[in-house]
């Protein structure tokens, strides 16, 4: 039996800096769990169905996103039954999940926060509720590890925006705002949380082992069924 490919699933970017983000996640994902190919739902490709296509054998999908919405509940869906691969086995989400909302605090104290320091946590956003509800659900993840509230704001498609949360927090006393950025890569939404108003910025999530890890782990748990789906096919 071939080995279980990995198809790693990201929205997509323009941002050179965050296709090579991408890429290097794959690279660390491939060093533990062996080849390792990535696709885009969005911007640029290749897409899903292609990339299956080129692959015999069983494979594991795993989106690479933070919130289940539209991408994650039709994109992805979709892209496997165009590709006509008879086995292949798609993950949850990457988020929310603890293991992110531990990443996400690192990448605060670096930016410099300090307890007490008011946060934001700013995500994508969505027409979906189920997306939405995922953010509530990582900010709550955090909002324990932080021990303050966790404000949410979005950089497009849902309100309230991030530097409306931010100028808000600072108009009922806040001294120091620190935005968590609930992105998985560098790219225009990350880009525009500078200009957000806060003190600090931390940086996305991007490669860092906790994550690598998540992502394997996603994989692993994918195996058995796909296994179990070419197995229907003979």
């Amino acid at each position: 039996m071939n080995e279980t490919a990995l198809v790693l699933v990201a929205h997509g970017t323009r941002s050179p800096r965050g296709v090579e983000m991408i890429a290097a996640l794959a690279d660390a994902v491939a060093e533990q769990v062996g080849p390792t190919r990535v696709s885009f739902v969005d911007v640029l490709g290749p897409s899903p169905a292609e990339v299956l296509r080129d692959i015999t054998g069983p494979a594991v999908v795993v989106p690479a996103f933070l919130a289940s919405g539209y991408h994650v509940h039709t994109d992805v869906p979709r892209e496997v039954a165009d590709s006509g691969h008879p086995s292949v086995a798609v993950t949850r989400a990457l988020g929310p999940d603890p293991v992110l909302a531990d990443v996400l605090l690192r990448r605060l104290v670096d930016a410099g926060w300090r307890p007490g320091d008011a946060v934001v946590l700013a995500a994508a956003g969505s027409s979906d509720p189920r997306a939405l509800r995922d953010v509530r659900r990582a900010a709550a993840m955090l909002s324990e590890l932080v021990a303050s509230r966790v404000r949410i704001g979005y950089v497009a498609t849902a309100q309230p925006r991030v530097p409306d949360v931010v100028e808000g927090l600072r108009a009922g006393g806040e001294k120091r705002v620190f935005v968590a950025s609930y992105l998985l890569a560098h790219g225009l939404f990350h880009a525009r949380l500078a200009d957000a108003g806060a003190d600090g910025v931390a940086e996305p999530l991007g490669v860092d082992p906790a994550i690598v890890d998540l992502v394997a782990d996603r994989y692993r748990s994918g195996i058995p069924a796909a296994v179990r789906a070419l197995s229907y096919q003979r």
